[in-house]
């Protein structure tokens, strides 16, 4: 069975309320977990390494290590893909997705990833360590709440998240625009936008918010647009497309491509008061029945219940 992917949409917390990087830890095997960090979208060095480590660490997993690709000569070295093979969990960090999508796409690192996620092992990343789970990723553009021809390019992901395209840091940059741009050129795509300290988890074919932030899903099933006909940078044409802000603790059907209903949760309080209710009317309904009772036989056993309740 596949493993769960965190899509996380960059920024997240990672001292005072760490809950998108606790739940990956979790999901990678707690104090069991075999956690890789690939860091090579990043323009920082080993220092990227040492920060998640700490924070994994922290958190409870068993080992961390860094496995830096920084050419597709190197994305085909046996050693690194070997590294990727025994992890439980791979993380990759947020820096410049057309670099992590242009060395690690379509070679050993990147197949090595993919088998990852078919045992089982929990892949995520935060920001461009997001875009690459999707099939298309966005590559770069400008944000804007307008959608236009040319805003943004798409490049290939790994295609760990099918069907869909990605964006992140989505409502701190107002990337409305451009994630339309993308769904009104390919309406066969499902546009999510995360926003940040956010992770959208996806595993068999459900997806879960999780985190301070929303998802926002864009649905183009039905889209009307002039997306083949608009000339350079002209404002498109978007009607009909379907929209979804998706709040934590929300799940949604990707398959479907509609929400959930929530699953019931109770009150250990409104619980207890429940019970109380219930067990009175069960009472009520004992003393409905026994009407041709005398009043008098009737307290009597009414004392009796409440004497042994009380014992």
């Amino acid at each position: 069975m596949s493993g769960p992917l965190f899509v996380i949409g960059g920024a997240e917390d990672k001292l005072r309320r760490p809950t998108v990087l606790r739940e990956f830890v979790e999901a990678a095997g707690g104090e069991h977990a075999r956690i890789a960090v690939v860091p090579t979208a990043s323009s920082l060095g080993p220092e990227i390494v040492e920060v998640y480590g700490a924070v994994f660490a922290k958190l409870g997993a068993l080992d961390v290590f860094g496995v830096r690709p920084e050419d597709r000569a190197q994305a085909g070295d046996p050693a690194l893909v070997a590294q990727i093979d025994a992890a439980t969990g791979v993380f990759m960090t947020g820096g410049n997705q057309l670099k992590l999508s242009g060395v690690v796409s379509g070679t050993p690192f990147g197949e090595a990833i993919w088998r990852a996620h078919r045992r089982g092992a929990v892949v995520g990343g935060t920001s461009a360590g997001a875009s690459i789970q999707s099939s298309h990723m966005v590559a770069f553009g400008p944000g804007g709440s307008t959608p236009k021809q040319r805003m943004t390019q798409v490049a290939a992901g790994l295609g760990l998240l099918e069907g869909c395209v990605v964006d992140q840091h989505f409502e701190q940059r107002n990337r409305y625009g451009r994630l339309l741009m993308i769904v009104a050129q390919s309406p066969h795509l499902l546009g999510i936008g995360v926003d940040e300290d956010t992770a959208a988890v996806v595993h068999e074919g459900t997806l879960r918010v999780t985190g301070r932030g929303a998802v926002t899903i864009l649905d183009p099933s039905a889209i009307v647009t002039n997306a083949h006909e608009a000339r350079r940078n002209a404002p498109l044409l978007a009607s009909g497309v379907q929209l979804h802000v998706l709040p934590a603790g929300s799940t949604f059907d990707l398959a479907e491509r509609r929400l959930l209903p929530a699953a019931g949760t109770t009150d250990p309080r409104e619980a207890a008061e429940l019970g109380a209710a219930n067990r009175d009317l069960r009472r009520l309904a004992r003393d409905i029945a026994a009407g041709d009772v005398s009043p008098t036989t009737l307290r009597r056993r009414r004392a009796r219940r409440g004497a042994a309740e009380h014992d």
